[in-house]
């Protein structure tokens, strides 16, 4: 367990690259890099399998969920080469469990997310649908104590109006405009370095089983009920 623990050298890399952001430094602080870039991996190699327990994780690995930390400056006005955090993504196992766990571990700003960042147009539609149907089984869940104990309340983009066939005096206007459908959980340094923060992360990941759970039902079948082969 000792070794799924973020070590505060990681942290203290990630502070220092963000101070010197340049290629020249980043390569003589190669080994210093690697070193937490294998200490991220295994805290998320003990990620996935506390959360393959109740859950199914489609991630072989760590190294294989980890975002990678050198910029892509092409289309960007940040000419930075490097992006000063640890970052990864988990999947869900077959299309029947949808929405996935995001996390980023940044001095200050580490955090993690996890619902529906960027559903397709049908998936948008479906959603949309639902909450106007369904507004009170969306309260429900989004006002229930395990959702409001760890995530607050439904996060991301929102039109300004009301979506295209929807209606600005819907009782559900609020949750309609919305174009990304996320739950989102801020983290201290202090936490980040604790020997619990691998528990605690899993039992917030695991806290929003009631969402996807609903969610899953919802985009798996159709207006009526039906299963979506």
């Amino acid at each position: 367990m000792k070794n799924q623990v973020i070590d505060k050298s990681t942290l203290k890399f990630l502070k220092e690259l963000s101070a010197s952001n340049n290629r020249d430094w980043f390569n003589t602080h190669k080994t210093t890099y690697q070193d937490a870039l294998q200490n991220m991996s295994m805290f998320v190699d003990g990620l996935i399998i506390e959360m393959n327990k109740h859950d199914q994780i489609e991630n072989a690995s760590g190294k294989q969920s980890l975002y990678r930390i050198y910029n892509d400056v092409r289309f960007s006005k940040d000419k930075s080469p490097y992006n000063p955090r640890f970052a990864f993504s988990l999947r869900r196992a077959t299309r029947h469990r949808r929405g996935g766990y995001y996390m980023s571990i940044k001095p200050g700003n580490s955090y993690l997310a996890c619902g529906f960042f960027s559903p397709n147009p049908e998936d948008l539609k479906r959603i949309r649908e639902d909450i106007s149907y369904n507004y009170d089984t969306w309260k429900k869940i989004l006002n229930s104590k395990v959702i409001k104990n760890n995530f607050g309340g439904l996060q991301g983009e929102t039109l300004a109006s009301a979506p295209r066939g929807f209606q600005k005096d819907d009782p559900a206007i609020e949750l309609l405009r919305h174009k990304q459908f996320i739950l989102r959980h801020d983290f201290k340094d202090s936490e980040v370095v604790s020997e619990n923060f691998l528990k605690q992360v899993n039992g917030i990941f695991k806290a929003v089983k009631i969402y996807f759970d609903y969610m899953s039902e919802v985009l798996t079948t159709n207006a009526n009920g039906e299963l979506i082969i």
